[in-house]
């Protein structure tokens, strides 16, 4: 599986609960596209969230995240980690 990090605009003031069930809208319905969110990380003040996933493509990442009500505003693969 590849993995991805998506970005997020427009969550300013988004607290840890509020990060915490849009991650778990995601993990319900992941499997239907065979996509695994590892972790998400957020900055309130700017409004920008981060999620890093894997699975088959960056158009299933964004399938989960439009059903869950929060779409990418950008998707990008991550080829190589150390």
């Amino acid at each position: 599986m590849a993995e991805f990090m998506d970005v997020h605009h427009g969550m300013k003031g988004i607290t840890s609960d509020q990060l915490m069930e849009a991650h778990r809208a995601d993990l319900a319905i992941e499997g239907e596209e065979n996509v695994h969110f590892k972790k998400a990380w957020a900055d309130p003040g700017t409004g920008t969230v981060y999620c890093l996933s894997e699975g088959p493509s960056a158009d299933a990442v964004q399938r989960v995240h439009e059903r869950a009500g929060h779409p990418a505003d950008e998707i990008h693969p991550v080829p190589l980690t150390v």
